[in-house]
């Protein structure tokens, strides 16, 4: 374990506060004998002295990009667009084996530097299961969202709370007309916080998953007030809404939320908007009459983001402690290949496999 140098980078998206490792954790790396350097970050939850107290090296905001070359550079969300030649292996949520936009730009990217993308969403045990995810911590936030459009409660620009303050507005909320809910995917990690928001908000959702969603059921689906959905699908299957869908005479749908947010992948189950909302503009109008509110944010545990921190670097720790080229992290380097060969990359360099 003594020859692993981790490097946990500060995030370039300006509303990205949460981190895949808290302090905590981190001094279980560092009395495990793992090197790890931390970037200072003025927007990450945790302050860096933290992390200098758990035994940390600490480096500038930025400075990845010129550390060693065996360094493992562990983040969250995208990298910058410079340098175009990546190095190292890193560890983040990369979006780059369904086809998304910029997927093939950033396996370039690797293949040009002999580096390698360890991706977080493929960081599964031997049966498929993610090892780490932010789940629920995203399900639970979209359907607070949804609440809180649908009321007449939300207000933007979004700022990051605690868990307490949200589910105290969800509570307050609750005393407001009722209205039907619906979860589609309703047994996964982020269908699970879907679920318990909603019903800190006083609402029993309509829960479908996979045996639901195989003979879709489109009027029922119409026929809810809210739908949150929570499928994250790893193989084509048939949109769960069309275009035509949000034209239909009979559709009560007025607030869609979209956890997943697979915008421009051809397995996204929702092809009816072609961009995400942020927290500046957090729901956009698909329809006007009548209204059908969009709710698209990539990032929403960022908005809890010290219980969705803490959760994600309690699973993380424990596969970072574990760190080989085998098992868990093997597989993510082999589907790493795979997608470069899918998109017809030519890796060069080492990979520092």
């Amino acid at each position: 374990m003594t020859d692993l140098h981790l490097w946990l980078r500060h995030e370039a998206r300006t509303t990205e506060r949460r981190t895949p490792l808290v302090p905590s954790d981190a001094r279980r790396l560092v009395e495990a004998g793992v090197r790890l350097t931390v970037e200072e970050s003025p927007q990450r939850i945790f302050p860096i002295e933290e992390y200098e107290a758990a035994g940390c090296g600490v480096a500038p905001a930025g400075s990845w990009v010129s550390a060693p070359d065996d360094a493992v550079v562990l983040g969250l969300k995208e990298l910058p667009d410079e340098p175009a030649e990546l190095p190292h292996r890193h560890i983040f949520f990369g979006h780059a084996y369904k086809r998304q936009p910029g997927a093939e730009t950033l396996l370039r990217r690797f293949a040009a530097g002999g580096g390698a993308l360890l991706d977080l969403e493929y960081l599964v045990d031997d049966d498929g299961r993610r090892l780490a995810a932010f789940g629920f911590w995203a399900g639970y936030l979209g359907a607070a969202l949804a609440v809180l459009q649908h009321r007449g409660r939300l207000a933007a620009p979004l700022v990051p709370g605690a868990k307490e303050e949200l589910d105290e507005t969800l509570r307050r909320a609750a005393g407001d007309e009722d209205f039907t809910a619906l979860v589609v995917g309703a047994l996964g990690r982020s269908g699970r916080g879907a679920r318990v928001a909603f019903q800190a908000a006083g609402i029993e959702p309509t829960c479908w998953d996979l045996a639901e969603t195989r003979d879709l059921d489109r009027p029922a689906l119409l026929g809810h007030d809210v739908m949150v959905n929570a499928v994250l699908a790893t193989s084509p299957v048939p949109p769960f809404l069309r275009e035509e869908d949000l034209d239909a005479p009979a559709r009560r749908l007025r607030t869609l939320c979209d956890v997943t947010c697979d915008v421009g992948s051809p397995l996204n189950v929702l092809p009816v908007y072609d961009r995400t909302t942020d927290w500046d503009e957090p729901v956009r109008r698909l329809r006007k009459e009548p209204p059908l509110d969009l709710i698209a944010i990539d990032n929403l545990p960022s908005l809890l983001p010290r219980e969705s921190s803490t959760d994600f670097s309690a699973a993380l720790v424990i596969q970072l402690l574990e760190f080989s080229v085998g098992g868990p992290w093997g597989r993510c380097l082999d589907r790493f290949h795979q997608a470069c060969r899918e998109l017809g990359v030519t890796e060069g360099g080492s990979g520092n496999g």
